[in-house]
């Protein structure tokens, strides 16, 4: 993980399940982990506060531990989080569009009328997705869904 923004440089356990996160780009963000920690069994052991308590950054600053090996969290995981946590549009729901409707990096930036290059900044999280632009992956989704791609094409 070579993006600044996801580098983890420290971190706060506070009980009973949340995270303070300083980043990279010295972003300090807040992770509620309760949600992940009640509906993912890999995270079930942290329901014990003693453990969740005990986080630490990795040795290469890509995530935070608790369990060497063994239960862990990436730090783009966690900042994916943070954001969708306080109402904003991660990284990884760009990444999931795409996939989802079989788009290149190309194909997507056109679909939406943007540039190959700024959507490449919204797919690695360099740049905050605009919540428009992520109403327009959807508005897009539906309107292919609906067999309208063609009519789509011209109106773009």
């Amino acid at each position: 993980m070579k993006q600044k923004h996801f580098q983890v440089k420290a971190v706060k356990a506070v009980a009973p399940c949340k995270l303070i996160v300083t980043f990279g780009d010295d972003a300090v963000m807040d992770v509620d982990m309760g949600h992940l920690i009640s509906r993912n069994a890999v995270f079930a052991p942290l329901q014990d506060v003693s453990l969740f308590l005990t986080a630490y950054v990795n040795h290469w600053g890509t995530g935070v531990v608790w369990i060497e090996d063994e239960l862990d969290i990436a730090g783009d995981n966690l900042r994916a989080e943070a954001l969708e946590q306080v109402g904003g549009i991660s990284h990884e729901r760009i990444w999931e569009w795409m996939h989802r409707n079989k788009l290149t990096l190309d194909t997507a930036a056109e679909a939406l009328g943007i540039s190959r290059r700024m959507l490449a900044y919204y797919r690695t999280g360099e740049k905050a997705i605009p919540r428009h632009l992520w109403l327009a992956c959807l508005g897009w989704e539906r309107f292919v869904a609906e067999g309208n791609s063609d009519e789509f094409k011209k109106a773009a």
